[in-house]
């Protein structure tokens, strides 16, 4: 069985687009008429680039080999043009043809990924979301109003969630690390207050943020959360900035955890050693399941955690979902629950009572609607996800909007 063809689709969600502007989709087809599935989440390039950077990878390194080696394919790629280091929009390219490899091989073997990943030791997995806005919920006024995230968290509890996650602590810039503005620490202690008062101990408190700040202003901002005791501090400092994070990790109580922006088991090794304990791989960023498997054995034996993260498709989550059932060190895993994420791989997956079951069918255990992902192209100018260009204005408030909304 050798890989023979590939596809590349680019869908985007309708209004309001929780997930990104776009999500890059990659079918592959053995010789043997097996397809597999998978999603590529890191481009710093558009998408009609981007396509050209999935084929090139697929046809230089991948065509004409056997899915099963995963890790000659890798190696292949990590050391492409004379590199040996991680490049993320290359290895984003490889993680969603990856990915779809062990859909192949799932569906080859009549199994699960999971069970091809070491076996199943977490049999229920504890899902988290984000706060979104309730219907009746305005924008942009919701980003910045504690009481409607309150009632958006709340509506979570009500389904069964125990764990939500909040962003109030200001636009994310170019510019690199910066100190929070007043107002951002202000509505941050606010928003967490807010928060626990509405959900008590039925729900962990995920602070998030985007790597805003340097990490005298992230420990600035850690202390005056600190008494409503989140479960983390998600990315504090810039990802480039593993002597900041390590600060962090250092001087707050608050567990750090990061991830969603690495590449590769060595920039998380990397962040492991600085402090981090629960680590966020974005597995169509990461490497795939295999990396993202090493990287969870990384973890495993500093005593940490993971957390995969999502700000994408369901393709994507399928993997986390399949990568979290294999590891005993998980923690959470990120969902995003919208009727286009649903009906695009069939309703395969279902949050629970807070929890994803372990999946049951071949592969990912997902069935692609591929005409529905066909009828929804992307034609906006944006990429996935942006940031700020203008400077902090430390005289007004600055919220950050929610990732990325639909263009016009």
């Amino acid at each position: 069985m050798k890989l023979a063809d590939l596809e590349v689709i680019v869908t985007a969600p309708p209004a309001p687009g929780w997930g990104g502007r776009y999500w890059i989709l990659v079918k592959l087809t053995t010789d043997t008429g097996v397809t597999g599935w998978g999603e590529c989440y890191a481009a710093a390039v558009g998408p009609e680039a981007m396509r050209a950077v999935i084929a090139d990878v697929f046809a230089r390194h991948m065509e004409g080999e056997s899915p099963e080696n995963i890790d000659l394919m890798f190696r292949r790629v990590y050391s492409a043009g004379f590199t040996q280091r991680p490049d993320p929009t290359v290895m984003g390219a490889f993680s969603g043809l990856e990915i779809a490899c062990w859909d192949i091989l799932g569906k080859d073997r009549d199994r699960p990924v999971w069970a091809l990943l070491g076996g199943r030791t977490t049999p229920r997995v504890r899902a988290y979301s984000y706060l979104y806005p309730l219907d009746g919920h305005p924008l942009p006024a919701f980003w910045g109003d504690a009481d409607m995230a309150a009632e958006s968290a709340l509506d979570l509890v009500a389904r069964g969630y125990t764990a939500v996650k909040f962003d109030p602590a200001g636009p994310y810039t170019i510019r690199g690390g910066h100190q929070p503005a007043l107002a951002d620490i202000e509505r941050s202690t606010r928003f967490c207050a807010r928060l626990r008062e509405a959900v008590g101990t039925r729900a962990d408190l995920l602070f998030g943020t985007h790597g805003q700040f340097t990490a005298s202003g992230a420990l600035r901002l850690a202390e005056a959360i600190r008494p409503y005791d989140p479960l983390w501090f998600e990315e504090p400092v810039p990802p480039d900035d593993v002597a900041g994070l390590a600060r962090v990790a250092a001087g707050t109580p608050i567990p750090v955890a990061t991830g969603e922006r690495l590449t590769t088991k060595v920039e998380f090794a990397a962040a492991l050693d600085a402090g981090a304990r629960i680590l966020q791989p974005a597995l169509g960023r990461a490497g795939g399941l295999w990396e993202g498997r090493k990287i969870a054995a990384l973890a495993e034996a500093k005593a940490a955690q993971i957390a995969p993260h999502l700000y994408a498709g369901p393709v994507e989550l399928a993997a986390n979902i399949h990568l979290a059932v294999a590891c005993a060190n998980t923690l959470l895993a990120e969902t995003i629950e919208t009727p286009f994420h649903a009906a695009l791989i069939r309703n395969a997956i279902r949050v629970e009572d807070g929890h994803i079951a372990a999946p049951k069918a071949p592969g990912l255990g997902i069935e692609v609607d591929e005409a529905l992902a066909r009828a929804h192209p992307y034609t906006g100018t944006g990429l996935h996800l942006e940031m700020q260009e203008a400077a902090v204005d430390y005289g007004k408030p600055g919220v950050f909007a929610g990732g990325a909304p639909r263009e016009n």
